[in-house]
């Protein structure tokens, strides 16, 4: 390998301040990940075993049924993401410190809003129609998107390439 093949890897790693801030995201996101899996899915133990037990109040409400199920569904889609994220996260660590605060914030503002919205709309609803719970779920979709849009820019600008030093600083 050559020293400039070198110098590019070291500048691919990061500086070893870039790299302890990069695991500390990512150790958070895991965590934070692995723990929303264990409540979405535990929820859906729930939710299965009410169905399993004919639980009235809960199988006579078609809304009920169908907004939980999403609150189960979209917790532990979101769950799933923040481990990916925390791994994108370590493996990215020259990620600008501004643009991945802004990622995490999102993800953690979507991870709350869209199961939270969901889960609300089916707890107070009237008739077949959700409750005002549903109102925050624009704005947790949205958060998804910005998380998502600073992450795919933050990954689409940094590439191992001979001579390339086109990287998020």
């Amino acid at each position: 390998m050559t020293t400039h093949q070198d110098d590019r890897i070291a500048e691919l790693l990061g500086t070893p301040q870039q790299r302890v801030e990069a695991f500390r995201f990512a150790r958070f996101h895991v965590m934070l990940g692995w723990w929303l899996l264990l409540f979405f899915l535990s929820l859906g133990v729930v939710l299965e075993v009410m169905h399993g037990l004919k639980i009235g109040w809960y199988l006579s409400e078609e809304t009920r049924r169908m907004l939980w199920t999403l609150a189960h569904a979209h917790g532990t889609l979101l769950a799933i993401v923040h481990i990916v994220f925390g791994t994108t996260v370590a493996t990215f660590p020259q990620w600008s410190t501004s643009s991945r605060s802004l990622a995490s914030r999102a993800l953690l503002g979507a991870a709350i809003l869209i199961p939270g919205g969901f889960f609300l709309g089916g707890f107070f609803f009237v008739g077949g129609d959700p409750g005002l719970g549903i109102l925050v779920l624009p704005a947790g979709a949205l958060l998804l998107f910005l998380a998502v849009l600073y992450t795919a820019r933050a990954v689409t600008k940094v590439r191992y390439e001979e001579g390339s030093t086109n990287q998020d600083k």
